[in-house]
């Protein structure tokens, strides 16, 4: 059967560009309402900052190591339930096909560290979520004779990103569109839609859920505001026949974790441990490739000196963080949308915080009276690739 010409204009309730699992997951949830939906991704599914996520689904426990619940560990303490039920196939989105890495991710004090663990016990972000374990109930990594500290379960789940995007472009049936030029598109002074190539696509609300990409669509469309900020990180990876999977935070003595790990399967079945922290702020980003892999061969060889790392591959990897500007480049404390008029732009700040943005756009659809109308099936569009997992690219 000879396949059908998509036509050179196009119609549709809600225009995203952007396919991270932010807009993914807005994707899945106005299909699942009624939408007709076009998302247009210029390069491949996931592959900006979705791909080179640690996969948490960060309950807020991390935010509360100082002591004090702030805006983020409220806001966000209601995610892991939304996440588990969705990964039950019984939430606002049937991710039951998703890999699920680590049904906890662990608070890992190392010797005799007290930190701040203390005040973080007492506060509301962690009461009650919060289990120490011991013997064979510790992380892999951590059944060692050799290990000293202290480990405590956190009700935070941790999933396999490259599984998640694929099952979130699944949800995406015909709406998907690889698009390399994107232009905005305007009837009079209103925007009314995109340029994306060689077609004219037009929606009653168009939303920019592009991560860095937001500042370019922005600059596009002579729009000033809402400003982007971008958080450096200089993360580290490590690939070896040795590894066993640990997700946890190492405990200094600041309120940021020392160090995050988590452990990831590449392609060849070996597991992968991902170094976040404090290890991949400040000091780490001012750091050169070479000596950010020594700083980290230095922490790990201090905090698991058992693990023989001899045989090890190591890379860094460069993230900037893409985020509304917050002052002093401190993280928001929740997804953001900004919307006026057709146009609606955000970013959700974290992964875990992908329902609470698309929440906010729905909520905005609502407000509006933007209501789901009839639309003829697309056929036929070229679809973007998905993302190959950022550690098979940097160590095959």
């Amino acid at each position: 059967m000879p396949s059908v010409p998509t036509p050179s204009i196009l119609n549709t309730d809600v225009l995203i560009v952007g396919a991270g699992v932010a807009g993914l997951w807005l994707n899945a949830r106005l299909r699942r309402q009624g939408f007709s939906t076009v998302v247009v991704e210029s390069a491949s599914l996931g592959g900006g900052q979705s791909t080179k996520s640690q996969g948490i689904i960060h309950g807020g426990a991390k935010y509360a190591l100082h002591g004090a619940l702030s805006g983020a560990s409220e806001a966000i303490a209601d995610m892991p339930r939304r996440w588990r039920e969705a990964l039950a196939g019984k939430g606002e989105l049937d991710l039951s096909s998703v890999r699920l890495l680590s049904e906890a991710h662990y608070l890992w004090s190392p010797g005799t560290i007290a930190g701040n663990l203390t005040s973080f016990f007492a506060s509301k972000a962690v009461r009650g979520r919060v289990d120490q374990v011991t013997g064979t109930d510790l992380p892999l990594a951590l059944q060692d004779p050799g290990f000293k500290g202290k480990v405590y379960r956190l009700a935070e789940l941790v999933i396999d990103v490259p599984s998640l995007i694929q099952r979130l472009a699944e949800l995406a049936g015909e709406s998907l569109l690889a698009g390399e030029k994107i232009e905005p598109l305007y009837s009079g002074e209103e925007l009314v839609g995109l340029r994306v190539d060689d077609r004219e696509i037009r929606a009653q609300r168009v939303v920019l859920s592009a991560g860095a990409g937001n500042a370019q669509l922005l600059k596009s469309m002579n729009i000033t505001f809402p400003i982007m900020q971008r958080r450096p990180l200089h993360m580290v990876m490590v690939k070896g026949p040795t590894l066993k999977p640990l997700y946890a935070h190492c405990l200094g003595g600041g309120p940021k974790p020392r160090v995050t790990v988590t452990t990831h399967p590449a392609a060849d079945g070996q597991w992968v441990w991902y170094l976040g922290g404090d290890l991949s702020e400040a000091d780490g980003v001012a750091r050169e490739p070479a000596a950010q892999i020594a700083a980290a061969k230095k922490e790990l060889g201090n905090l698991l000196p058992w693990v023989d790392l001899s045989q090890a591959q190591w890379a860094t990897l460069r993230i900037d963080r893409a985020e509304p500007a917050v002052s002093g480049l401190v993280r928001p404390d929740n997804a953001y949308l900004w919307a006026q008029k057709s146009l609606m732009v955000g970013w959700p700040t974290k992964l875990a915080l992908a329902p609470d943005f698309a929440d906010r756009v729905l909520a905005a659809l609502a407000r509006d009276g933007v209501h789901p109308t009839p639309q003829p099936p697309l056929i036929g569009l070229p679809k973007p690739p998905l993302a190959t997992p950022i550690w098979d690219q940097l160590l095959p």
